[in-house]
């Protein structure tokens, strides 16, 4: 699903901590991708209202072996 430019989607998470939001999704800013994430909170005075949080995409970084062959016959060793 494509997001359009400054919209996005949020949706309820299956929380397995309580310190993690709860509410997650996606929004495109300014034609830029960000993850957003929503703790539902009270204040001492007993009002209700969102925390929130922005963060590029997390990506996983994965590790490629170089496959590299160096011959060369002018070694001295």
């Amino acid at each position: 699903m494509e997001t359009k430019n400054n919209s996005g989607a949020i949706f309820k998470n299956n929380k397995t901590k309580e310190t993690q939001p709860d509410y997650r999704g996606t929004v495109k800013v300014n034609d830029k991708e960000m993850e957003i994430s929503l703790w539902f909170k009270e204040s001492a005075k007993g009002v209700k209202y969102f925390s929130a949080s922005f963060q590029e995409p997390f990506v996983k970084l994965t590790t490629i072996q170089p496959n590299v062959n160096i011959v060369d016959d002018d070694l001295p060793f």
